[in-house]
């Protein structure tokens, strides 16, 4: 079993930043995918950062492209979501997620975290 735990999440002003932090526990390893997905109000849930681990390659969703980074501390089995120049559509609950990397950049996500609010105003 693992547990994923979110934290970081805030109310901040456009064109503010933040940095989300999801600290796990249990059954991982360096080889697992750990990423950051989030649901706006209203939508579906959509990927925001991905972090793959068997090969270190990271991915992003177009719209957060540029602004946002992704790092993992295998060590601490921690990731990372660091936000800048954050705009109000990025405004939704932020889930960090860890699964199995079934290769190249293929994940199978067994395990979800709480969420952790992001607010971001105009």
């Amino acid at each position: 079993q693992v547990q994923l735990v979110e934290s970081g999440g805030d109310s901040v002003q456009a064109g503010g930043s933040l940095k989300l932090t999801c600290e796990a526990s249990g059954n991982i390893d360096s080889r697992d995918c750990m990423g950051w997905f989030r649901r706006p109000p209203g939508k579906e849930r959509e990927v925001v950062a991905i972090a793959y681990g068997d090969h270190g390659n990271t991915s992003f969703a177009g719209s957060v492209k540029g602004r946002f980074s992704i790092s993992r501390d295998n060590a601490e089995r921690s990731v990372i979501l660091q936000m800048s120049s954050l705009k109000p559509e990025d405004t939704a609950m932020y889930y960090c997620a860890a699964g199995i990397s079934l290769g190249g950049t293929s994940c199978r996500w067994n395990y979800w975290g709480q969420g952790t609010q992001v607010t971001v105003s105009s």
